[in-house]
């Protein structure tokens, strides 16, 4: 069997792992391999016709993401929220509505979308990328790793990074095993995104904004969650984007979207119903993503365990994800970082 040798491997071809070959290749190392089991880049970063059902939103202080979309050109822009929004705080008292206060820094959206980050960097990287491969195992073999994926296609590197989130890190094989407290905290880190369902609708007119509401919609008793404007930087794609109540997740989806469209229809009015496409995506249901033992979590959970800053197999695998980030973990700057770490910790040890 031929073994397809490289100096690093990255295994995952979302936000963290990309951003890891960019900075390799910005120190003049182009011999490295981007394994991604998908058939497409991005990870947990989805566009579908301009809606994001996956990561969305940034803030001005998550400083190392803002750096690398000036360096890569993406422009982004602020989330509107001009408007009344909708407060629903009881199913037995009436909503309240208020304005969002106009000094209040808001949150930032990437123009075109959050996939255009990804398409950025993966034009950079298309070479060394190889999808629809799914690593399986990891053998630590003399002064390499070897490793073994669904396509009976064998790999291996002096290092590896591997950026799929641990705890679905956890269940693959290692051999030798790894330590036993370090897989019983990846098996313990909450993986961001694994709960959510988000939905999204597109219109051919902002309808909300001509009827002076914001789009914001935000209450935990509906079927809806929270609900945003989610129009397009160009105003080119109108749109409206939230988060599914997950006791809706074992309704049919023809039951879910009805209760979805008759709560925001009492709310935002019946052009609502007017909608152009409808999208929903539930990442529990995503097996790169999330897993059966699925656990919801409400408050923040905590990332960037310190047995994360380690290297394993005698200095030579190395893991990463926004999971791993002691910084902002489980947002799109805690992946940035991450990757910014990794490339910096293999290209120095």
């Amino acid at each position: 069997m031929k073994i397809k040798h490289s100096k690093y491997i990255i295994i995952g071809a979302g936000l963290s792992g990309l951003t890891t070959a960019y900075q390799l290749k910005k120190a003049g190392e182009d011999d490295f391999i981007i394994l991604e089991g998908r058939s497409q880049f991005g990870g947990r970063i989805k566009t579908d016709h301009g809606v994001e059902l996956g990561a969305t939103w940034f803030q001005k202080h998550h400083t190392y993401l803002n750096a690398l979309l000036d360096e890569l050109k993406v422009p982004s822009f602020p989330q509107f929220t001009n408007g009344k929004s909708v407060l629903v705080y009881s199913s037995m008292a009436p909503a309240h509505y208020f304005e969002v206060d106009k000094n209040t820094p808001p949150a930032n959206r990437i123009a075109g979308g959050s996939i255009a980050l990804i398409e950025r960097l993966s034009e950079l990287l298309k070479d060394n990328i190889t999808l629809d491969s799914k690593v399986m195992e990891f053998i630590d073999q003399d002064n390499k790793i070897v490793i073994n994926t669904d396509k009976n296609t064998t790999y291996s590197a002096e290092k590896v990074i591997v950026t799929v989130p641990p705890k679905l890190t956890s269940a693959l094989k290692f051999i030798p095993e790894l330590p036993s407290h370090f897989i019983e905290t990846m098996e313990q880190t909450h993986t961001w995104m694994s709960n959510a369902i988000k939905v999204g609708l597109t219109f051919n007119t902002p309808f909300w904004r001509k009827n002076k509401f914001s789009g914001t919609v935000i209450g935990q008793i509906g079927p809806v969650t929270e609900l945003y404007d989610h129009c397009s930087a160009n105003d080119k794609i109108y749109a409206l984007k939230g988060f599914v109540n997950e006791g809706l997740r074992d309704e049919s989806s023809e039951v879910r979207k009805e209760r979805i469209l008759s709560y925001l229809e009492s709310y935002l009015g019946k052009d609502v119903r007017l909608y152009t496409n409808y999208f929903e995506k539930d990442w529990s249901q995503d097996n790169f993503t999330s897993c059966e033992e699925l656990k919801s979590v409400y408050m923040s959970p905590q990332y960037g365990n310190k047995l994360f800053n380690e290297f394993y197999m005698q200095g030579k695998l190395f893991f990463s994800g926004t999971e791993t980030s002691p910084v902002h973990g489980g947002y799109l700057d805690g992946a940035v970082y991450s990757g910014l770490r990794a490339a910096e910790y293999i290209l120095n040890n």
